[in-house]
């Protein structure tokens, strides 16, 4: 390769980074121009950790005989059973030990490095791997810094020149990759403690205090039945698993039909669907019901299978106006709903106990479903509500419908 054949592919990689170009894309056309530079390159990766519920980062791959394209694999722990081993066993974690930047390994007898024996049975020649680290500053959870691995199968190897340039040019794509990976930690971030759709208005820059809508929505609120004693008679190491289950089966459910959790309160949930027409969001409501049914019938089996211990879902259905935005002092708000109804919503749900029903729904809800859904709801009484003025007529799913 040309003496500074990589310092136009450096040039254009700030561009990417500025431009938002996905890491897999960037990775790609990185590899791609360094190859038409010169560079002998045959695989390449990019990894970097992230702050997610599930993943401990994501890493990026190239590989020659792919046609151009890069992957992404998404990796879980790496602290316990087979990641941790071979997370151990790595050229970067040896990096980190040894406090080192750059790794050069010629392949082909034993490296030491199990990853590095198996490229070299794939007749690859060399191997280069670069830690960029960032400043304290700068770290997030767990990602503080890119690592990069490049190999190549001609014969002898990378020259010195071309492992500098190399390095050289790693921290502009380590920026880009970083920047990139920063503006999805937030989207992540937001959406999952805010809920999908005030996570997207926050990031769309509606964070004015007292910045709200006035909304037509389907409210859900539900809870499970006997949390307390449950939580009372199990290990404590067992309540937050418990909780997490039967959250999952709501929140699933509701997000399957197009809903949006706005608060977990303890064992409850709070959901909005806002479908269009009050129709359409009733509808949404009454189908993640179904769904929340379904999927409860599921994990009440495994949990019993498991002798762990089970319960049921209570729900409250109502149909409203709500203000929907910001909420909250100058140094903490929230992205909620309030009003009337959903006090009402609550109420409605804290009466399934008193009438030994999972489900029960407003009269206005039940007014608002189309037909024929409408027919599949019986009368389940008229109860006075707590905090609300006048009784309500509340409705449930009727068991002998079809």
């Amino acid at each position: 390769m040309a003496p500074g054949g990589l310092s136009e592919v450096g040039g254009w990689v700030i561009q990417a980074g500025l431009a938002g170009k996905s890491e897999t894309a960037m990775l790609a056309e990185f590899c791609r121009r360094s190859g038409a530079a010169g560079l002998p390159l045959a695989r390449a990766a990019v990894i970097i950790d992230t702050l997610h519920p599930v993943h401990e980062g994501r890493a990026f791959r190239w590989r020659r005989e792919d046609g151009g394209d890069a992957e992404l694999i998404e990796y879980g722990p790496t602290t316990d059973g087979e990641a941790a081993a071979n997370w151990r066993s790595s050229p970067f974690f040896h990096m980190l030990e040894t406090k080192a930047s750059l790794l050069r390994r010629k392949l082909g007898d034993s490296s030491g490095f199990p990853q590095l024996d198996a490229l070299a049975a794939e007749g690859m020649t060399e191997y280069l791997a670069l830690i960029n680290r960032f400043a304290r500053t700068g770290v997030l959870g767990e990602m503080d810094c890119v690592y990069s691995y490049w190999v190549t199968d001609r014969a002898g190897g990378f020259s010195d020149a071309e492992v500098e340039q190399i390095a050289g040019v790693m921290p502009s794509l380590a920026l880009a990759v970083k920047c990139t990976s920063l503006t999805r930690i937030a989207g992540t971030l937001v959406e999952t403690y805010l809920g999908r759709d005030p996570g997207r208005r926050v990031l769309g820059g509606r964070i004015g205090r007292g910045i709200a809508e006035r909304i037509s929505a389907a409210l859900w609120y539900s809870d499970l039945r006997d949390f307390t004693r449950i939580a009372d008679q199990v290990e404590p190491h067992q309540v937050i698993p418990f909780l997490n289950d039967y959250a999952e089966v709501a929140i699933a459910a509701i997000h399957d039909h197009g809903g949006d959790v706005l608060k977990l309160i303890g064992d409850g949930v709070l959901a909005v669907f806002t479908g269009g027409t009050p129709e359409a969001a009733c509808r949404s409501g009454m189908a993640a019901e179904a769904a929340l049914r379904l999927g409860l019938g599921r994990l009440n089996q495994r949990r019993a299978f498991e002798g762990l211990p089970t319960t049921e879902i209570y729900l409250g259905l109502h149909v409203g106006e709500v203000f929907y935005g910001n909420i909250g002092s100058k140094d903490r708000l929230d992205f909620t709903v309030v009003g009337p109804a959903v006090n009402e919503v609550s109420r409605i749900a804290a009466m399934c106990r008193s009438v030994d029903r999972e489900l029960l729904v407003s009269e206005a809800f039940a007014a608002a479903m189309p037909e024929p859904e409408r027919g599949r709801l019986v009368s389940a009484g008229r109860y006075a509500l707590r905090g609300v003025d006048r009784p309500q007529h509340l409705f449930t799913r009727d068991p002998f419908a079809g």
